[in-house]
C-alpha cells in the first residue's frame, strides 16, 4: 500500500550524470585542503553529482570527533560550488537546519540516530517550514518501518515537495561483516509506500570496509535503488572519523563501473527481490541465535541464584 504525499518528481529537481545518482564526499569536514582536494579530485571523474560533507557528526559515545560545526560550512559550500557541484550535510536540530540555510546549502539530510526520534524530526520539519530546500531522510538504526514513514510524513507535513530516501541499514545484533544490516526487504517495502520518493543506498554505512563496499554497491543496483551515497577522503587512512569505510576519489570510478556490469550480467526478474528476501531472513536468524544464547545464559544466572550460588 503506498502513501500519497504529492511530492515532486525526482526528474526536477535531481539529474543524474549516469545510470544512477551519486552522492559523494567526506564523512567528516575536516580541513580546507582535505575538503577542496577530495571534491576535486571527485569532480575530475565526472561521475558525481552531488557532494556531501558532515558538519555535525552524531556519534555514538562522547569523547570522539564530533564534528568541526558551523565553520566547516563555507569550506563545503565554497568547495563544492568552486567545481558547479550543490552540496549537503546532516542536519539534527533546529540549529544546524538555520546554520545551513544561512550557508546556503543546497540539500540537507537526516540522520538515522536523529529519525529514531519523531520529537526531533518534528522539530526539524518545523524550523525548514516555508523553504523549499530537499530534504533526504535516512532510515532510522532500528528496522521500524513506520518510523521512517513517520519522518517523511512530518516533513510532507510543513510543505516539504522534495523529499529523498537514504537506506543505510540497520543496527545488528551481535558480530557481523557488516557495519550495518541492509534489510533489503525493508528497504524495498519502503519504496512500495513512497513510490514517489528517490531512494539511494549507503554503502558506506552498510558495509563499514572499503573491501566489502562493492558487494553492497552492486546489489544496491540489482534491486533498482536510484542511486548511492558513498563516502570518499583524499587520505582516508588520515581522516578522523569512518576512515575505515572511505575511498580514494579515484577508486570510485571503478566501484561504479563494476556494479553496472554486474547488474547487465545479472539475472532479471524476482531473483534479485528473493535474494534480498533470503538475505533478510538469514540475518533475522543470527539475531534469534543471539537472542537464545542472551536468554540461555539468563535462565543459568537464575537456576545459580536460586540455589544459593554465584559466577566470580
Amino acid at each position: 500500500m503506498s502513501t500519497s504525499l504529492s511530492l515532486t518528481p525526482s526528474a526536477e529537481w535531481l539529474t543524474p550524470k549516469g545510470d544512477g545518482l551519486v552522492i559523494a564526499g567526506p564523512c567528516s569536514v575536516e580541513t580546507p585542503g582535505q575538503v577542496y582536494e577530495t571534491v576535486k579530485q571527485l569532480a575530475e571523474t565526472g561521475k558525481v553529482d552531488i557532494i556531501r560533507g558532515g558538519i555535525w557528526k552524531p556519534r555514538t559515545r562522547p569523547g570522539a570527533f564530533e564534528g568541526v560545526g558551523e565553520e566547516g560550512l563555507p569550506l563545503l559550500t565554497e568547495s563544492a560550488r568552486a567545481f558547479g557541484l550543490p552540496c549537503m550535510t546532516e542536519v539534527a536540530t533546529p540549529d544546524h537546519v538555520e546554520a545551513a540555510l544561512r550557508h546556503n546549502v543546497d540539500m540537507v539530510w537526516i540522520g538515522a540516530r536523529t529519525t529514531v526520534n519523531p520529537f526531533s524530526v518534528q522539530a526539524i520539519a518545523d524550523a525548514l517550514r516555508g523553504t523549499e530546500i530537499p530534504v533526504w531522510v535516512k532510515n532510522p538504526v532500528n528496522p521500524d518501518l513506520g518510523l521512517w514513514l513517520g519522518a517523511v510524513e512530518r516533513l510532507a507535513g510543513v510543505g516539504l515537495k522534495k523529499i529523498g530516501l537514504i537506506h543505510r541499514g540497520f543496527t545488528p545484533l551481535g558480530d557481523t561483516p557488516l557495519r550495518n544490516l541492509p534489510e533489503w526487504s525493508l528497504a524495498l517495502k519502503m519504496r512500495e509506500n513512497m513510490p514517489e520518493a528517490p531512494m539511494v543506498s549507503d554503502p558506506s554505512h552498510i558495509a563499514g570496509r572499503r573491501d566489502l563496499l562493492a558487494s553492497i554497491t552492486r546489489k544496491a543496483h540489482e534491486l533498482c535503488m536510484d542511486g548511492w551515497m558513498i563516502e570518499s577522503h583524499v587520505a582516508p587512512h588520515e581522516a578522523w572519523s569512518d576512515a575505515k569505510q572511505q575511498i580514494v576519489p579515484s577508486a570510485l570510478p571503478t566501484l561504479l563501473a563494476e556494479a553496472l556490469h554486474e547488474k547487465q550480467a545479472h539475472a532479471t526478474g524476482l531473483l534479485p527481490q528473493l535474494e534480498a528476501l533470503m538475505q533478510t531472513l538469514e540475518n533475522r536468524l543470527q539475531q534469534i541465535r543471539v537472542l537464545a544464547g542472551a536468554q540461555q545464559e539468563e535462565q543459568v544466572l537464575r537456576v545459580l541464584a536460586e540455589e544459593g550460588l554465584s559466577v566470580q
